[in-house]
């Protein structure tokens, strides 16, 4: 991997790509998708729309998973739509994984419908499935987080990573009211998902609340450098 010298330190730069073997950034390509070009993605893409089709499965989430080079924490992106309460549904999922990852912030989870972004996943599955389904990437940063209250950055480690992937899992449970299946106290969501009632909660972090929501708007409160999906 590549070094670059700061002052006395030196930071080594993990040197990777995103990109097929054949040079194709695999995240830009949804729309049409090759079957011989981008076999994966025309493979995916297929069994999506199958998913989506058959009224005995349906799809209610898709979640790409991302590393990001220049942010810190854990933080989404999703989509733009004209009804409000759509909007405000598709809210819900990260301001609930924010409650429950301490390196997920979503001050810097941002809802977005760039031009340049309409090849990805998360945007062409977005005006596909039905406004029933909710079409996210999730970001992680390649380097470290911003916990609520700390000063200093947390490096990501093996474990760390792990972790948010459970503080996912947790979160589904939380959404789909199966608190039960864990054992550590936490307050369950409304028995119906009202998005008005749900978002209205201090515990879903808009500021009205008690100050366990400050954690929804912990670190990493950066310029979005160089966002990319």
């Amino acid at each position: 991997m590549p070094a670059h010298r700061h002052g006395n330190s030196v930071i080594r730069q993990p040197l990777w790509s995103r990109c097929s073997l054949m040079g194709f950034d695999l995240n830009r390509h949804w729309q049409e998708p090759s079957p011989w070009v981008h076999p994966t993605l025309h493979a995916v893409k297929q069994l999506i729309v199958q998913l989506s089709q058959d009224p005995k499965m349906g799809l209610e989430f898709y979640i790409d998973v991302h590393a990001h080079s220049t942010m810190m924490n854990g933080f989404m992106y999703g989509n733009v739509f004209e009804e409000e309460e759509r909007v405000q549904r598709q809210a819900v999922f990260p301001r609930l994984l924010c409650q429950n990852a301490p390196d997920f912030s979503f001050s810097n989870t941002s809802f977005n419908h760039d031009v340049v972004k309409a090849g990805t996943g998360r945007r062409f599955l977005g005006g596909l499935l039905d406004d029933m389904s909710y079409c996210y990437t999730l970001e992680v940063s390649f380097y470290s987080y911003m916990a609520a209250g700390s000063t200093a950055p947390v490096p990501y480690t093996e474990d760390t990573y792990m972790k948010l992937g459970r503080n996912v899992a947790r979160t589904f449970l939380d959404y789909y009211r199966h608190n039960n299946f864990i054992d550590d106290n936490k307050p369950q969501i409304p028995n119906h998902i009202n998005t008005t009632e749900v978002l209205s909660q201090g515990r879903l972090g808009n500021g009205t609340g008690n100050k366990k929501t400050s954690g929804c708007e912990r670190g990493a409160e950066r310029k979005n450098l160089g966002l990319k999906d």
